[in-house]
């Protein structure tokens, strides 16, 4: 076989196309819940708490010279000899990642009870067939004698 029969093959089977869809559309649904970490969650926690920006949120391990505590994190990362410890940008991906796995399991749970209930939907009895409608007639007929 070929290599670019191989490939066609590869490539146009239902789990290649299904994979790069996922994919597709895990990254779409990566941006919305970004977007609902950063534009609706962030704001609400940072009125709750007063830090407007987590971004910016870290603790000097080490000064070096010239660190001061209203600094902003780039500026306190170029200070020379300084140990920074950022946590407030990792406050956000953390967030994101507990969004974006709730969204997903809610939907697999949702998926998974559907599946459930397309399984457990008893098939409408066809009735007797032909054959059982001649086997009742014969019983009847024999009870009569």
């Amino acid at each position: 076989m070929s290599f670019v029969k191989e490939f066609k093959e590869f490539a146009v089977k239902g789990n290649a196309i299904d994979l790069a869809v996922g994919v597709i559309i895990g990254g779409a649904f990566g941006t919305i819940i970004d977007s609902v970490v950063n534009d609706l969650i962030m704001p609400v926690v940072s009125a709750i708490i007063g830090t407007p920006d987590f971004s910016n949120l870290y603790v000097v391990l080490k000064e070096g010279a010239g660190v001061t505590a209203n600094a902003s994190l780039e500026a306190a990362r170029e200070v020379e000899g300084a140990v920074v410890f950022a946590y407030g940008n990792f406050i956000t991906v953390l967030i994101n990642f507990i969004l974006l796995a709730l969204v997903v399991f809610l939907m697999v749970k949702g998926i998974n009870n559907l599946k459930r209930k397309e399984e457990a939907a008893p098939e409408p009895d066809p009735g007797p067939t032909e054959t059982e409608k001649l086997l009742m007639e014969i019983r009847d007929s024999l009870k009569k004698q």
